[in-house]
């Protein structure tokens, strides 16, 4: 087996007689050797191999019946999984075991999908590089001093070294694209509400949405297949019909991309984006231009205001969140309180990490009697305002390009006392989850220190099938 394999390769080395025992066994193996430098598993699934020898024996009817038979998956640990620990990458949770399972990771189960194990992430979701983690920073696969990006940095570092052929994230700001920006995988974040969000721990509830990571648009379609739906458990979970052409997102793949209309906003392209990302982000739209797709020029005039309405909107939901660890129903507990208020402030105090505790602060002021009007209420006029700059972007074109992160990936530690520069660096992620919009990230070169860079295509809501197809034509 290969570095990378698919998963239509694994689904072949089945038909040619290998069992989901042989393959997830080397998975494990994989995972022994490179997890404890890269740091990309919180939590290895002691259960996966036994599982997959149950599946040895129904391996060949189910690769008829189920799209991700015997296929090894790894998930973001802020996915709920019934007996395997969820820890959210915070001690306020430590050894949690939910009492359910995520209907994503159901999905995934139910389509014949084995559990690897639970990835790294910055604490409850919250960060840009994957340095917040009660369990340590998750390393660059393609240089273990750089950062994998974050929040779904373990999920993208152990696609990109070969531990795992897929994985789970979620997305609240950039979640998944910037981490598949930063390791040379594929990211994508569907359209809010096209996946459910039951048993996703809530960082921001109007914000939050789970996708896949990947090595390929393929597999980044094989897995939307089985996740998107309506889920009567989540009532933010849209009640809306896949269009008939991305009844099964495979089939859009096939398709070319002459006609269709790339938008181009110059905001996205000027200040603080680094040459050799501008350079990489050009070049793929010249591949695009010249298989016929057409470049028109939009704008998105209030992109300028996106990284300050993020942090009011998603830090206000995160405070309200995040108040339900308390030390009194699961999780952590300080057992030196006296009294209960005194329980209460110690457990947060020794549960949360620094930054969790930086947000919700913000969040707990702008919600505040006095600021509300001023902050919180003015944040959601210009949220409003964001969505009708891309609504009228796209009447003018099918997609959007921009940069997916403004910098190559950064050295770990480099930007840790600054954390105004590390939230600039959500500039061209956070619009997409203030929208509810569709975004891929989709390698496009490698920087001059030899580290990954990624391309954003966004899309009308609904419409990942042409955004896998654009990120299949430029793969070729």
């Amino acid at each position: 087996m290969n570095t990378n394999p698919t998963i239509a390769e694994i689904h072949g080395l089945y038909k040619d007689g290998k069992q989901p025992s042989e393959i997830v066994a080397e998975f494990l193996q994989r995972i022994e050797q490179r997890n404890p430098q890269l740091n990309a598993f919180i939590t290895v699934n002691h259960d996966a191999l036994a599982q997959a020898e149950q599946a040895d024996a129904t391996i060949q009817q189910d690769l008829a019946s189920k799209p991700l038979a015997g296929i090894p998956v790894a998930i973001k640990d802020n996915l709920c999984t019934e007996g395997l620990r969820t820890t959210c990458a915070s001690k306020i949770l430590g050894d949690y075991q939910p009492p359910y399972t995520a209907t994503a990771v159901k999905k995934l189960l139910d389509a014949g999908a084995i559990i690897l194990g639970k990835t790294n992430l910055d604490e409850f979701a919250m960060g840009s590089s994957n340095e917040n983690s009660a369990y340590g920073p998750v390393r660059n696969p393609h240089n273990e001093a750089y950062v994998p990006g974050g929040t779904s940095g373990g999920s993208a570092a152990a696609v990109a070294a070969g531990l795992a052929p897929v994985a789970l994230g979620s997305d609240t700001g950039g979640s998944i694209r910037q981490p598949a920006s930063f390791c040379g995988v594929i990211g994508m974040k569907p359209t809010y509400g096209r996946v459910s969000r039951y048993g996703l721990v809530a960082h921001a509830s109007s914000l939050d949405q789970i996708g896949p990571l990947a090595n390929s648009a393929e597999d980044a379609a094989r897995v939307l297949n089985v996740l998107a739906g309506r889920d009567r458990y989540d009532a933010t979970s849209a009640n809306v019909d896949v269009p008939n052409y991305l009844e099964d997102y495979l089939a859009a793949l096939s398709g070319d991309v002459k006609g269709l209309r790339i938008g181009v906003p110059p905001e996205c392209f000027g200040e603080g984006l680094h040459a050799e990302v501008k350079a990489k982000v050009e070049a793929s739209l010249a591949q695009l231009k010249a298989q016929g797709a057409e470049l028109v020029e939009v704008s998105l005039p209030h992109t300028k205001y996106a990284v300050a309405v993020y942090y009011l909107i998603s830090t206000a939901e995160a405070s309200s969140n995040l108040s339900r660890y308390d030390g009194v129903r699961y999780g952590v507990r300080a057992e030196d309180a006296r009294t209960l208020s005194e329980m209460y402030r110690k457990t947060r105090e020794q549960g949360f990490g620094a930054e969790v505790k930086r947000r919700i602060m913000l969040g707990t002021f702008a919600l505040s009697s006095g600021y509300y009007d001023a902050y919180y209420e003015k944040a959601q006029r210009v949220r409003t305002m964001l969505v009708q700059d891309f609504e009228r972007a796209f009447e003018k074109c099918d997609v959007i390009v921009t940069p997916t992160a403004p910098t190559p990936p950064f050295k770990i530690g480099e930007k840790s006392d600054d954390p105004l520069a590390m939230y600039l660096g959500d500039i061209y992620t956070v619009t997409i989850n203030l929208t509810g919009l569709p975004a891929v990230s989709v390698p496009c070169g490698m920087s001059s220190e030899n580290l990954p860079i990624g391309v954003q295509f966004i899309g009308k809501p609904f419409d990942e099938g042409r955004l896998l197809q654009v990120a299949q034509r430029l793969a070729e």
